[in-house]
């Protein structure tokens, strides 16, 4: 299977795999390379860099930066970037601590709707990963009270959810411009698949993260339908912008695969051009 998938998380954010698994499993599978894009973090970097060390496996090292935009997620998925820029960190840190001060109130929330979800429990299962709405669904489904990740986000975790908490995060145009100054090459991730409505991201939005550095589009999600794809395919070609494929594999948390999605060499060159 050649090509280059570009989306891929592990148990160091809300994934189910290690790097380790993650690159063994590109392996097997004959893919050219692999984004490591972990949620707000560049932990995984260095043990994918290990793990595939004589394997010929190319690692295109990254992470998937989380934005907002009026209460909406924009996720931006960043290309070698360099992970000792400081300022990056500093933001990334801030995330990653927002997100337990939330994780904690979201808790509180099920507490008061009646499910018996424990602070303590959402802690074990996050591990090492920084805290997110995934754990506490997993949590939840352990008290009994859904069978499901899904139906907990549609019944109390969904935006606009009863136990639901905003999260904090930078606007779109900044964490851009952020992620350029570390040195990375920014592509906009899935981006059908929030924004205001079922429209996604709108197309003034995307236009003014080009004009701080934004290079791509991840049209060719796996969860973006064909007209998701066309459509997103269309305004890249109007703003000359590169289109993108990943899988977005989060193991057994997501019923995507490895590989499921790829990025030509071509246009991973194209990427790699933009390095500064």
């Amino acid at each position: 299977m050649a090509g280059y998938d570009l989306h891929s998380h592990t148990v160091l954010s809300d994934g189910t795999t290690t790097p380790e698994d993650n690159v063994a499993k590109a392996v097997a599978i004959g893919l050219d390379g692999l984004g490591v894009t972990d949620h707000d973090t560049t932990e995984p970097l260095h043990r994918a860099y290990a793990a595939a060390e004589g394997t010929g496996l190319d690692i295109v090292p990254g992470t998937e930066f989380s934005a907002e935009l009026d209460g909406s997620s924009v996720h931006v998925l960043a290309y070698w970037i360099d992970p000792g820029n400081e300022p990056l960190q500093r933001e990334m840190d801030r995330i990653r601590n927002e997100r337990k001060r939330r994780a904690e109130q979201i808790v509180a929330r099920l507490n008061d709707l009646g499910i018996p979800v424990s602070f303590v429990r959402v802690q074990e299962l996050a591990g090492a990963a920084p805290i997110g709405r995934p754990h506490i669904a997993r949590a939840v489904i352990e008290t009994g009270a859904a069978s499901e990740m899904q139906e907990v986000f549609d019944t109390w975790l969904r935006d606009g959810g009863p136990a639901n908490v905003p999260k904090y995060a930078v606007d779109p145009v900044a964490a851009v411009e952020l992620l350029v100054a570390a040195g990375g090459v920014t592509v906009l991730a899935h981006p059908g698949l929030y924004g205001k409505g079922d429209q996604g991201i709108d197309q003034a939005t995307i236009e003014a993260m080009q004009a701080v550095g934004l290079v791509g589009i991840e049209a060719d999600h796996p969860d973006h339908d064909p007209a998701t794809r066309d459509r997103y395919r269309r305004i890249a070609d109007r703003l000359g912008l590169l289109v993108t494929a990943g899988s977005d594999y989060h193991g057994e948390r997501k019923d995507l695969e490895l590989g499921q999605a790829t990025t030509s060499k071509a246009v991973l060159e194209q990427l790699r051009a933009h390095r500064p």
